[in-house]
């Protein structure tokens, strides 16, 4: 019987062990992103070596990002939803899905980005525009579109590629925008119009604007960091802005609630570190054009700031918070059942 007891409670000290080193001993961070590939590579390494905390991710457009953290509500994958329009975090955070957390700093930033209840933090800003292939513009004798009605003409025929609302987050920013600058009836009529000019429907909010660069579409609509990008690796692009108004996103980074335990802490300093200077800095070290929102962090040499366009004062907690309906009207309403590519 003894013998029994020893060995019973030599097997417990094992397993106790054992499940001592799978917790408090991880030094991983899993996360989900909608920062393109090759862009969120350099932030992640960056932080693995500034910390030494590895990062597992997986790439996700910011629609498919909230659609798979709601699946997962019950059994969370990830700890960290890094990059994205704030709305859908609004929306997110609105069912419950995300874990307030404010990091040391985040009171530098200013007021406007932040969010009021104090769940996700803002990391960037940048504002929607127009990628036009600069070739197809001459061949076809065009001015790159100046509005949003210039894309409506019959000279943009099957020339004009966007994201899906439902599946990219800067897409239901560009729809979220129409609604609040012409009303919900009109921005309808307005979408629906402008599907007879729609060459595509991506899943990717940044993949318009390299399809313009490739000559794959004649317009592609983008946030303008999106746009530079391509522009600046010599791709044959004119980027406009619609001066009637457009909107903008608010990128932000937030813990998912009830994510693995054991990355808790990790999880935490990741946030910490994505408002740093440091890590502001690489936006500009990087090439992606996107604005910090950290008053001491460089701003990328010929990235557009809002100041500089004509912005309407987009509001990004109206849209998260209407972001289901709106969608369903836009699928009834504007382009049914289509599908929509990589």
């Amino acid at each position: 019987m003894k013998k029994m007891i020893l060995v019973l409670f030599s097997v417990l000290l094992m397993l106790s062990i054992v499940a001592a080193g799978c917790g408090s001993g991880s030094n991983t961070v899993s996360v989900y992103t909608a920062f393109p590939e090759q862009e969120v590579i350099v932030y992640l390494e960056a932080f693995k070596e500034e910390t030494g905390i590895e990062v597992k991710h997986v790439r996700l457009s910011a629609g498919e990002t909230l659609a798979r953290i709601k699946a997962e509500s019950s059994n969370p994958q990830a700890s960290v939803w890094f990059g994205g329009p704030s709305d859908t975090f609004v929306a997110a955070a609105n069912d419950g899905l995300l874990e307030a957390y404010q990091p040391e700093g985040v009171s530098n930033i200013p007021e406007q980005f932040r969010d009021v209840k104090k769940v996700w933090t803002p990391i960037y800003v940048g504002a929607l525009g127009f990628a036009s292939n600069s070739e197809w513009l001459e061949k076809e004798g065009l001015e790159p579109p100046q509005s949003w009605a210039d894309l409506l003409k019959p000279e943009y025929a099957g020339n004009v590629t966007m994201a899906h609302p439902a599946s990219s987050g800067t897409a239901y920013s560009i729809f979220a925008t129409l609604v609040q600058l012409k009303g919900e009836q009109e921005a309808l009529d307005y979408f629906l119009q402008l599907d007879e000019n729609i060459r595509q429907y991506t899943k990717s909010g940044s993949a318009p604007a390299k399809q313009a660069g490739f000559g794959e579409t004649g317009v592609g609509i983008s946030f303008a960091h999106d746009i530079l990008k391509p522009k600046h690796e010599g791709y044959p692009i004119t980027l406009s802005f619609p001066t009637d108004g457009t909107g903008y996103e608010v990128g932000a980074v937030a813990l998912i609630k009830g994510g693995p335990s054991d990355q808790a802490e990790n999880a935490k300093k990741f946030i910490d570190w994505a408002i740093s200077k440091q890590a502001q800095d690489l936006y500009a070290d990087s090439g992606s054009f996107r604005l910090p929102v950290n008053p001491e962090a460089k701003v990328p040499e010929g990235a557009v700031k809002l100041s500089d366009l004509s912005v309407i004062d987009y509001d990004a907690v109206w849209a998260g918070e209407n972001r289901d309906d709106l969608l369903d009207k836009f699928e009834s309403y504007v382009v049914g059942k289509e599908s929509v590519v990589e």
